[in-house]
């Protein structure tokens, strides 16, 4: 995975989890999370994408960047 130049603060690996598993993961680390932190949820699930963005959508926080190689994906998400 070819990550962007963005220096995550917490790295949730979710892959091979089935959905809705690294939404879930993502939002277990989010919450413990401190504002400002930037959250790196890798996935592989194609699922994600969509819940992902529609999550960060609904709430205060912000999607970075997502780098997709492959079939794996990064989603790095600044806490609000």
């Amino acid at each position: 995975m070819t990550e962007p130049d963005i220096e995550p603060t917490h790295t949730v690996d979710s892959r091979g989890a089935a959905c809705p598993g690294p939404l879930m993961d993502l939002i277990g680390q989010v919450r413990s999370a401190d504002s400002g932190d930037v959250v790196l949820l890798r996935s592989d699930n194609d699922q994600s994408v969509t819940d992902v963005s529609e999550w960060v959508d609904e709430t205060d926080n912000e999607l970075l960047a997502v780098d997709e190689t492959g079939d794996e994906y990064g989603f790095y998400v600044e806490v609000a």
